[in-house]
Parts: structure tokens; sequence; C-alpha cells
């Protein structure tokens, strides 16, 4: 396996030997000379394995090896440490760390624990496809964000996932509460069973008794043969209740006695049927508000919510919204066959705007819209409705797309940081490229692809 390495160290001496060392060996290798600096290519590049310093300035290995599981927890992480500070490496492993290299190391040290951690990222790997193999059979959306507060929620799922606990999730209509419950049986010990979902505010109460548990033939007027509930339609597998709030206090008892029992009886029916099911219930309203004001049972809410799953709403994860305008952009892309690259800064700016009170589902609506309307290559705020255009306070004499406009920024900053250091070292380009951390022939490349005099 060919990687990208990000190697971080305050000693050039130090970068230039794992540089050497991996890239001989087919890999792409980034340095960093601190870990302020690390962590800004990491905001702007695809990792697969990171080694770096313990005792560096500013931002140190142990202080950028938390950020790093915080944020990128998927690459692992080797720790390089001088012979008297063990210590330091043990703290390391205990924080998350793959594996660390003691000073002094052989060049076959590196490679055998690059190795070892390639091998692991491999393994990851397929787990991965093969999970979201299963979930692309089960018709199961990709959660999108990279939010604090939604890391925070896929962490706590995967913790309870593999539990036998019931769970309530909750959040506003729109947050996809539905999809953090189809993962929660995705990543459980029952994702080859079933996953039924069933929406409890759409059904008046004996029909939601009857679709729940079941009927025999005769109990009430149509019901001209037995009928299997969707709880035992679930036997062994996940039963999701959607806006459980709604249901009346009659049918919250006989919810009560089917958790408390583990089996049901049908309406019309003198015997119970046992059944292994996992329910997860999600609403949308504050359940213990309407347990305070006697709309909701008490014992039935302790019942659910063994584990609670808070999901926040889209105005307070902000920083996940260009990735879901972007996301749903391709997504309606594809099924509509529309050539659209990006989204104006216009564009983007109005959405970001939006306090999106409808949150991700709103989103979705306004970008397949914007999609189907759009007539060029852009999606521009002609293609938003009316509400989320008068977001906008005011109109932007940039037209150029979004991505384009981050692009050109970066290049003049580039630029302007070579210009800087040509400057400082009289034009010595040796001098100018050690200031820079990167290798002289990579400075040649940038003189020559930015444009700065004759290399």
């Amino acid at each position: 396996m060919l990687a990208k390495i990000l190697v971080v160290d305050d000693e050039q001496h130090m970068l230039k030997l794992f540089e050497k060392i991996l890239t001989r060996q087919g890999h792409e290798v980034r340095t960093a000379a601190s870990g302020t600096e690390a962590i800004s290519l990491l905001e702007k590049n695809d990792f697969d394995l990171i080694f770096s310093d313990l005792l560096m300035p500013e931002l140190g290995g142990m202080d950028l090896l938390k950020e790093v599981k915080a944020g990128y927890s998927d690459i692992p992480f080797i720790v390089i440490t001088a012979y008297g500070t063990i210590e330091s490496a043990v703290e390391a492993m205990k924080t998350g760390a793959f594996d660390y290299l003691t000073k002094p190391f052989r060049k076959d040290d590196i490679l055998l624990v690059t190795g070892k951690a390639l091998k692991y990222c491999e393994l990851r790997n397929e787990v991965k496809r093969l999970r979201e193999k299963l979930k692309d059979k089960d018709g199961v959306k990709k959660i999108i964000g990279k939010s604090k507060a939604m890391r925070d929620v896929l962490k706590l799922v995967a913790r309870v996932a593999d539990s036998q606990a019931t769970v309530l999730i909750q959040g506003e209509s729109g947050t996809g509460k539905e999809l953090i419950a189809r993962l929660i049986h995705d990543l459980s010990g029952r994702r080859d069973k079933p996953f039924i979902a069933v929406d409890c505010g759409v059904f008046p109460e004996h029909l939601l008794q009857s679709e729940l548990f079941g009927h025999v033939k005769g109990a009430f007027t149509g019901a001209v043969k037995d009928k299997k509930g969707l709880f035992i339609a679930a036997d062994k597998g996940t039963l999701f209740l959607d806006e459980i709030g709604t249901i009346s206090q009659a049918m919250q008892l006989n919810l009560l006695r089917v958790l408390q029992e583990k089996e049901v009886r049908p309406v019309g029916s003198v015997t119970s049927i046992k059944g292994d099911v996992r329910v997860v219930a999600a609403t949308s309203i504050d359940l213990e508000e309407a347990m305070h004001e006697g709309k909701f049972r008490r014992d039935l809410y302790y019942r659910l919510a063994v584990v609670t799953v808070d999901l926040p709403p889209l105005r307070e994860r902000r920083s996940d919204i260009t990735m879901l305008a972007y996301h749903f952009m391709r997504k309606y892309a594809a099924i509509y066959d529309k050539k659209l690259s990006d989204i104006t800064p216009d564009a983007m700016h109005a959405i970001m705007q939006n306090p999106w009170p409808g949150n991700v589902r709103e989103l979705e609506n306004v970008m397949e819209r914007a999609v189907l309307l759009s007539a060029g290559p852009l999606i521009d705020e002609a293609s938003l409705p009316l509400p989320v255009r008068q977001m906008m306070p005011y109109k932007t004499k940039q037209l150029e797309p979004f991505k384009t406009v981050i692009k050109a920024a970066g290049r003049e900053a580039e630029k302007k940081a070579i210009l800087k250091a040509l400057e400082e070292t009289s034009g010595n380009k040796t001098r100018a490229a050690r200031i820079l951390g990167i290798s002289r022939s990579s400075l040649y490349n940038k003189i020559c692809a930015l444009g700065i005099g004759k290399a």
C-alpha cells in the first residue's frame, strides 16, 4: 500500500531523513516543522499516516496527537521520542498513538513501523468497505458532518450500537433521526436482521395498535384475516418508532408492557407471542416537558431513554452546511444528469446565512430545487428560493466559484511566502527552501508554477 505520509519535527535533518527513506519506498511525504503547520496541512490534505516528534515549540507532539484524535481519529499516529523520554511515549500510547520510535533508530525501524501502520489501514479500510456495502444494500444514506457536535453524536452511537439497550433519539424535525437509528442497527449484531421504521404520528390509535402488535381475524370491522404485527416482523432485528411522543396514554401503557415482558398480544387474541426486538425511538418534542404536563408516562420514558442521543439542529452545526450543500449538489446533479461543478460565493453566502428551521431535510430540498433550476455549470443565487436569497445582507461583486476563490487565495499566500524567503536570503534558493521547510527542487517547481522570475 503506497501512502500519503505526514512527518512533523522541528529538526530539518529528521524531516529530510524520513522524506528520503519513505519516498524511496514510493510513498508521498509531506513535512511540517511544527504542530501548528501540521494542523494546517491536515485541514487541506488527506493523510494515511503521521509521524511526529513529541518535543516541539508552539504546539507539541502530545497536543498535536490530541488534535488528531479529536478530528482525524482514523489516521495512525506514530510518536518519535528520545531514549530518555520513554514515559512520554507510553503516555502517548494511552492517548491513542498507534506506535512509537525511540531515537536513535535505524532505517529498518522506520520501515517496520510504517508497514504495521499501513497494514492496519488496509484492514480498517476493508471493514469500512464492507460496512458501506452493507449500508448501500439496506438503503442507508451516508451521514454527512465533521462538526464537533456530529462527531460527538457518532462517537456515542458507536459505543452503544452493539448493546441491547433501547435508545431514544431526540431532535428537531429534519435533523436525520431515522438515519441515526439505521446507523445504530447497521453497527449492531442485528445488522443482518430486519430494520423496520414506523411513524407513530400518522396512525390513529386503533390502527397503530394493530400495525405494531397485529390482530386476529374478526377482532374488529375489517379484520378479515390474521395479521402479524411489526414487532414480530422485526424479530431479532430493530424496530424504529418515530415520533413516539404523539401516541396516546393507552398506547403508551401497551408499549410499556411489551418492553417489560418482551412479548406482544395481537388485538383480539388471548395469547401472547414472544419476540426479540431492539427498540429505537425518536421524538421531536420535549418528552421531559410532556412528562411534567402528564402527557407522557414517566415509566415509559425511562424504559425508552436507557441511552439518549441528542441530534443538534443545523443552525448549531454551521460548519457542516458547506459540506452538505456540495454533497446534495453532486447527488442531484447525478440523478438529473446536470453538469454542475460549483456554487457561486453569493449563493453559498445565502445558504450559510439561512437559519434552516427545517434542518438538513430543508437544505436537501433547496439544493434539489437549485440543481433543477440551474442553467449553467454553477449554482447561483437565482436558483435559490426567495426566502433563502433574502438572507443576503449585501450583493457581493466577486462572482468566481467558491472553490476557485479559495485556491487563488492560497496561491497568492504561497507566492508571498516564497518572495519573502528569497528576499531574506538575497536570492539564495537553498537557504530559502530551508526557511520554507521544503526541498530545493520543490521550491524550483513552485517558482516556475507561480511565475516568480526565472529559476
